[in-house]
């Protein structure tokens, strides 16, 4: 006969075995891990009016007095996706719950914030990668659209305790160097890299309309001593024939709402209506040439599209394989390489709805 006592205790160790169990599976899936949340983020509309930080109501696009523009209608929606902070831990259950939503991702978090970057530098990045999208957006759609826009080589950052610090400044814009006419950004880099280390280079630069005259002695790279430097990285500034101004604001950030915005600009300035009267939307980087670069977060992007009734989505080709790995949505997935393939297969499909334009099925 079993000993009551015995049993009683082997019962509670029982118990208390799967209690801790219990608690400790608990306690894990409350467990920060390394990973964040993509979600499907608001969409909104190019062609429409945007509420800003201070409440007031504007249209997306506005242009300068006497440019010529044209009705449009229908919806062009650039699409975001929301990325859990950086300073918001995300637990086990909540990345195995985000995991199993097909709407959502879960990426590893130095993937969205590499180097331990915080959520208000990554916001800094953002802002300065949107405000290149609205330049470049811009640029393309008025190329386009036939206008000339012009490039000239200028200073975009002046590395501090440089050898160009406190002489240069951003905004610049060079003219020439040691007395040659400088067009392009390579033809400075040129110029520069003819000197050896330790020689004085003269800069003649614009700065707020004038000509100011600019001598510094370069230094030698880091990794290549015979290789001259001046400390600054170059860029583009444009002189646009008309004006456009993007009115998102800073809460909107990074580069892939380009590809909307150079449609939005490229059809309130050309006759006819790129939409058909539908709701469209789309994503992608767009550089001043027109060309469409892939971006992240393309599935969340497409749900936030179909939730606000769009039926066509533009897809860069280079995410056509994560757009189609998995629902469409009810979504038209139309595959695009440059701003020209965008504008022609929204011109075909707004004349005919059944139109065969470049697809990523």
């Amino acid at each position: 006969m079993s000993d009551p006592n015995k049993l009683s205790a082997r019962y509670t160790t029982m118990v208390v075995a799967a209690l801790s169990l219990i608690v400790l599976t608990s306690v894990a899936f409350m467990v920060p891990v390394p990973y964040v949340t993509m979600s499907p983020g608001e969409p909104f509309n190019t062609l429409g009016s945007y509420k800003t930080t201070q409440g007031k109501l504007k249209p997306m696009f506005t242009f300068g007095a006497g440019v010529k523009t044209y009705r449009t209608s229908g919806a062009l929606y650039f699409t975001t996706v929301s990325v859990r902070r950086a300073d918001r831990p995300l637990s086990l259950a909540g990345a195995v719950k985000a995991y199993i939503d097909p709407n959502k991702a879960v990426v590893p978090k130095d993937l969205i914030y590499p180097d331990n970057e915080t959520a208000e530098q990554s916001t800094a990045e953002s802002a300065a990668q949107m405000a290149g999208s609205k330049d470049s957006s811009s640029v393309a759609a008025l190329r386009a659209a036939g206008y000339k826009v012009g490039e000239r080589p200028s200073v975009v950052q002046v590395v501090k305790g440089g050898a160009a610090f406190g002489k240069l400044v951003v905004d610049d814009v060079f003219l020439d160097v040691d007395g040659t006419k400088v067009t392009t950004p390579d033809q400075v880099v040129k110029a520069v890299g003819t000197h050896k280390p330790g020689e004085t280079v003269r800069l003649t630069v614009e700065r707020r309309g004038k000509r100011v005259v600019v001598p510094v002695v370069t230094r030698a790279d880091p990794k290549d001593k015979n290789v001259p430097r001046i400390g600054i990285s170059i860029g583009v500034k444009y002189t646009y024939p008309i004006t456009v101004t993007n009115n998102v604001d800073s809460r909107i950030g990074g580069p892939s709402a380009g590809t909307m915005f150079a449609l939005a600009i490229y059809d309130k300035l050309t006759p006819g209506e790129l939409t058909g009267g539908r709701k469209i939307a789309g994503t992608g980087e767009i550089a001043d040439d027109g060309t469409v670069a892939p971006i992240g977060g393309v599935r969340q992007k497409m749900a936030g599209a179909a939730d606000k009734g769009a039926t066509i989505f533009l897809v860069p080709a280079a995410n056509c394989a994560e757009a189609t790995d998995g629902d469409d949505d009810g979504l038209k997935l139309v595959k695009i390489s440059n701003l020209k393939d965008a504008i022609s297969s929204l011109e075909a499909l707004a004349k005919n709805p059944d139109a065969k334009v470049p697809s990523c099925s």
